[in-house]
């Protein structure tokens, strides 16, 4: 049983069990459920695919901790300039595991509300007298001599 679920804007092939290394989230460490899911495999016959999401499958997930990746350093220069300039940065992640990935416990049904629609009349603009226009008066130039 796996499934592909969005997080954080990345697609992931989640299984449970699996610990991902994935882009910095804001929570801290606990529990954290994904209603995302792209496509949901119970096994190699059974396969939903969602328009965009699977709906009534949810992927629970606990934060482990927060981690950086390995620093890339950026090497700028100018040839014949005297300018060199030497970067570097960590990318910040977040490391969580694949609790669960649960069927019909993030379904939501949708009762449809009927509502009674009064019979609308078509209303008559109001005008009023004190909207209209007034010329506007133009302004000559005076002459120097």
């Amino acid at each position: 049983m796996y499934a592909i679920v969005e997080i954080a804007g990345k697609q992931y092939k989640v299984a449970k069990n699996d610990k991902l290394e994935v882009d910095k989230l804001s929570t801290e460490k606990g529990g954290i459920t994904f209603d995302t899911v792209l496509l949901y495999a119970k096994d190699e016959k059974s396969v939903e695919i969602g328009n965009p999401y699977v709906s009534g499958v949810s992927v629970e997930a606990e934060v482990i901790g927060q981690t950086q990746g390995e620093k890339i350093r950026v090497f700028k220069m100018k040839a014949k300039k005297r300018y060199r300039k030497t970067i570097g940065h960590r990318t910040d992640f977040t490391m969580i595991e694949i609790k669960d990935i649960s069927t019909g416990g993030a379904k939501k049904e949708i009762k449809a509300v009927e509502k009674e629609v009064p019979a609308k009349t078509p209303a008559k603009p109001a005008v009023k007298a004190s909207s209209a226009k007034k010329p506007v008066a133009k302004k000559t130039a005076k002459k120097k001599e």
